[in-house]
């Protein structure tokens, strides 16, 4: 039996829309990363992992990471001018062979109290192992 070729079409559509999206956990985040640009960082190898530790934790101990079980996703969002900026994964999806990371940035809203110190947030995860290509997406703030 042949299914009609629109049928094939709907099911994968289906099945590519019926994804769970990737899980992800938390490793390290704050506001000192002594990074002071904006950047996005795929990390899979140990050696990457010594380099990122180096730049971002200026001396403080790094987070202990399996990279042959997990591979490593950050979000540096560069200097802010106060203590109230921060960022957070909104989620991870598969697209095709490769995965795309949504990000978001808070802000302060107009009336918040918040320190007036540069800071320089960050986030960094970790993912099962993947070895396709990884693309960050930032969302509209809410």
């Amino acid at each position: 039996m042949r299914w009609p070729d629109s049928f094939v079409v709907a099911t994968l559509w289906l099945a590519a829309v019926m994804l769970p999206p990737i899980p992800f956990k938390t490793l390290d985040s704050g506001i000192g990363a002594d990074v002071e640009r904006p950047r996005e960082v795929v990390v899979r190898t140990a050696a990457e992992w010594k380099q990122l530790c180096a730049e971002y934790a200026h001396g403080r101990p790094c987070p202990s990471v399996d990279l042959a079980k997990s591979t490593v996703i950050g979000i540096f969002l560069g200097t802010r001018p106060s203590a109230a900026y921060a960022v957070e994964i909104a989620g991870i999806e598969r697209a095709g062979d490769s995965l795309v990371v949504t990000w978001r940035e808070h802000t302060p809203a107009p009336d918040e109290m918040a320190a007036q110190m540069i800071t320089t947030p960050y986030l960094l995860a970790t993912i099962d192992r993947f070895d396709g290509a990884i693309r960050f997406v930032r969302a509209k703030r809410q």
